[in-house]
């Protein structure tokens, strides 16, 4: 649209970035610095972390080294806009206002102490659920206090604007919902193996390994040995080895990580989501529904989508509930292949890059 942008990036050491033709086609037409930290605790560094009043998930995004590259960056030029992706890099806020006339923009990628709330309420072992709850408390202390010491927030839901809003923020929220470049996402039917069942995200991310735990160990038998005859594909970097001990040949495949994400979903029919905890905008299920693809999806993944259940999603909250769409859908092709159409309709009405990027902008001329 005619901007400049610059970006400045912490590139952390335990899911380092290799870059695509497609990243690199962006990156010609911006400011990039990257900078790589190691994010990685020791068992020590975890235990005196206990008797801090700060959580180590926030506090080893810090690097004094990275702050002074940053405070370098932001006197080489005036900026108008400077938008903190996340909460982790809001380590750098004060560095930020002390060295920029710029307007300080939080684009909020999920509320981070409901993921470890969420997390806690699924334990039933007392420890873990205390020491997840502790995070949830201590991460929850740190988002108060840095919230209004931006000018702007911008969120992917209006669950988590209301949320915010109870939270006691004064500055200006808006709504900007995850955008695509649709030009990117070209399905292709008749390449896709139906039936076939797949997940596709990354295993780090704790709601994630939760959910597909809790997925694998209760249909392990319905789809190896039961009626819901269909293969399952679980794809994603980071998955744990134990994951290993699910596979089943012929049946259930533990692929890890994938050369070409939108190539694997393309060549699968159905989509499970089955988020237990979280929170914010699930990019995996706007990319799927890019590709026409059929989800079955939990509320909470669906979170911030405006679906139509039955429509243009299948939502399944328990295990009898998957278990039924996972079994029409399979069953009846029709049907997957209508509510992946509308899928597809629905990210062209909401989704596209272009459309919400004209509103961001819009956005930014407000607080500038």
């Amino acid at each position: 649209m005619g901007h400049e942008v610059s970006l400045v990036a912490l590139n952390a050491k335990k899911n380092h970035h290799e870059f695509s033709e497609d990243d690199k086609q962006l990156l010609s037409k911006i400011n990039y610095r990257a900078f790589d930290i190691d994010t990685n605790v020791s068992v020590l560094e975890v235990a005196i972390n206990l008797l801090s009043k700060t959580s180590f998930n926030i506090d080893r995004y810090y690097d004094a080294e990275f702050e002074r590259l940053l405070i370098h960056e932001l006197r080489k030029s005036n900026f108008d806009i400077i938008q903190f992706e996340g909460l982790m890099v809001s380590l750098y806020l004060n560095a930020v206002r002390k060295n920029s006339k710029a307007k300080l923009v939080y684009r909020l990628h999920n509320i981070e102490n409901q993921i470890w709330q969420r997390l806690s309420m699924q334990k039933t072992d007392p420890f873990k659920k205390s020491y997840l709850k502790m995070h949830a408390k201590r991460i929850k202390n740190y988002e108060l206090k840095q919230l209004n010491n931006f000018d702007a927030i911008a969120v992917f839901t209006s669950q988590d604007k209301g949320t915010l809003l109870e939270y006691g923020v004064k500055i200006p929220i808006a709504v900007l919902p995850l955008g695509i470049n649709l030009d990117l996402y070209n399905p292709d039917p008749a390449k896709t193996d139906y039936p076939s069942l797949f997940f596709l995200g990354s295993l780090d991310w704790l709601p994630n390994r939760e959910g597909m735990e809790w997925f694998l160990e209760n249909f392990v038998h319905d789809l190896t040995e039961g009626d819901l005859r269909v293969r399952f594909y679980v794809a994603g970097n980071d998955i744990p080895d134990s994951f290993d001990d699910f596979e089943v040949m012929g049946k259930i495949f533990i692929q890890g990580e994938v050369d070409d994400a939108l190539e694997f979903i393309n060549s699968k029919a159905i989509m499970i989501v089955p988020l237990l905890s979280g929170g914010g905008m699930r990019v995996k299920i706007v990319e799927g529904m890019a590709m026409q693809k059929c989800i079955i999806s939990t509320n909470l993944g669906a979170e911030g989508i405006h679906f139509e259940d039955g429509v243009n999603m299948l939502i399944a909250n328990n295990q009898e509930e998957f278990y039924d769409a996972i079994h029409r859908c399979i069953t009846d092709e029709e049907y997957c292949k209508q509510i992946g159409l509308n899928a597809r309709k629905l990210v062209e009405e909401q989704h596209d890059a272009n459309k919400v990027t004209r509103n961001l902008v819009d956005f930014y001329d407000t607080v500038v």
